[in-house]
């Protein structure tokens, strides 16, 4: 009776393997945040608004800053920094992905705000500003400040990683 020998190759490294689905997530964020904000830049003027609801705008707004503005009023130079803050964060967070690729929850978050400083970085590259157009509004409280899709991906990813937290902290 002969014998077959069977070669078993290894599986691809599991790292690189499972690191393709978060940044799956992130590259859908970057496109649909891409995609909303030429959709607008083309439809809108500066500062034109439309009302949707009675709570909520699209009006196309340009942040020279960080969140909320922060050093929008300065000369320039600014764009540049929060550039490199957002690829330093993203050199960051693929490698957190790649070591803890396991952890779903947590990846799920790492992706969402990959993504979305990724779209704002590519506004800050393409534009000298990110694209805001998201603008909710309650009574006489005033406008919130506009935001986008990265902005918002970058919220729900923050609010992912603390819930991953105090659940990690509570077992």
């Amino acid at each position: 009776m002969a014998t077959k020998n069977r070669v078993v190759s290894k599986p691809k490294s599991s790292s690189s393997s499972s690191l393709v689905p978060w940044l799956g997530i992130a590259a859908i964020v970057i496109l649909f945040d891409q995609i909303s904000k030429i959709t607008v830049l083309r439809t809108f003027q500066y500062a034109e608004e439309k009302a949707i609801t009675s709570f909520f705008n699209l009006v196309l707004a340009f942040n020279k800053g960080a969140a909320f503005n922060f050093l929008s009023d300065q000369g320039g130079w600014q764009r540049y920094f929060f550039t490199a803050i957002a690829l330093g964060a993203a050199i960051f967070i693929i490698y957190l992905l790649k070591k803890h690729a396991g952890q779903r929850m947590f990846c799920w978050a790492l992706a969402l705000i990959l993504g979305g400083a990724l779209g704002n970085a590519i506004d800050r590259l393409v534009y000298g500003h990110v694209v805001d157009f998201l603008d909710f509004h309650w009574k006489s409280w005033g406008h919130f400040p506009a935001f986008n899709i990265a902005d918002s991906a970058i919220c729900i990813g923050a609010a992912l990683f603390i819930i991953d937290e105090l659940r990690r902290v509570n077992k």
